[in-house]
């Protein structure tokens, strides 16, 4: 594996088990597509460094399992200031 590939997946891990950011967000600012970091966190990092893999996966869990509450507060929000015009 490439170096510049390991560092950047030890730091979007870093970042990740930071900041409790999403995914989605990480690809924002690392300017990266979604699918990348999901590799980098989940296949690459596992390699890399275990422990801190581990930490990442925790926090993708939690944000996997309140996904659906972050999508009904948008649909909310979305028809909130709909109505409001």
């Amino acid at each position: 594996m490439k170096e510049y590939i390991e560092e950047r997946a030890i730091e979007i891990g870093t970042y990740i088990m930071n900041s409790n950011a999403t995914v989605r967000q990480t690809a924002k600012k690392f300017g990266v597509s979604k699918s990348t970091v999901h590799k980098d966190v989940s296949e690459r990092l596992i390699w890399i460094n275990p422990t801190l893999a581990a930490e990442v996966r925790k926090v993708l869990d939690v944000n996997k399992a309140e996904r659906h509450i972050r999508g009904g507060m948008a649909t909310k929000e979305k028809y909130a200031h709909q109505h409001t015009r």
